[in-house]
């Protein structure tokens, strides 16, 4: 599955800051090819954030979907990058732009896994629900229409 992105991951190094920065400017400025090449050089970090979030089983099962939604939020995140952002004192403050985004990132990771699966009070509850995710009679699709997911708000799955 993920083979074609080590393939980018390893065509595309990361950059120094001046070289994002640049290319930051560039894309904010409208140059298509400038935000391809940035999201090119993270597709190696969003790998990672969601192979460091997520465990295995869940990798392979939404990895790519999830991917594909973090690349999308990842061109949303070029527009809105501060390049004349500064400190307290005013002084100018260069911050990566994988500092920007690895927060924003996780949080997509955990919110799409809620809402996959919901919230469950106990383990118990949540293989209760799964089993009858597994089934697929007509008798257990009744059963899960009538699970109220809003009960089930304190243990989440990861």
């Amino acid at each position: 599955m993920w083979k074609s992105y080590h393939y980018i991951a390893r065509r595309y190094p990361k950059l120094t800051l001046d070289e994002e920065r640049r290319l930051i400017l560039e894309a904010q400025n409208g140059s298509k090819q400038s935000k391809d090449e940035l999201i090119l050089r993270h597709v190696s970090f969003l790998v990672f954030r969601i192979n460091r979030k997520l465990f295995s089983d869940r990798v392979k099962r939404y990895g790519e979907d999830i991917l594909a939604e973090a690349i999308l939020l990842t061109y949303q995140k070029i527009n809105t990058y501060d390049l004349k952002y500064c400190d307290k004192k005013g002084d100018p403050l260069p911050v990566k732009f994988v500092s920007y985004i690895w927060k924003r990132i996780d949080g997509f990771i955990i919110d799409s896994l809620k809402k996959e699966f919901g919230f469950y009070k106990t383990h118990k509850e949540y293989c209760k629900n799964e089993e009858l995710y597994e089934e697929d009679d007509e008798f257990n699709v009744s059963k899960r229409d009538k699970i109220d997911h809003r009960e089930n708000q304190r243990w989440r799955p990861m």
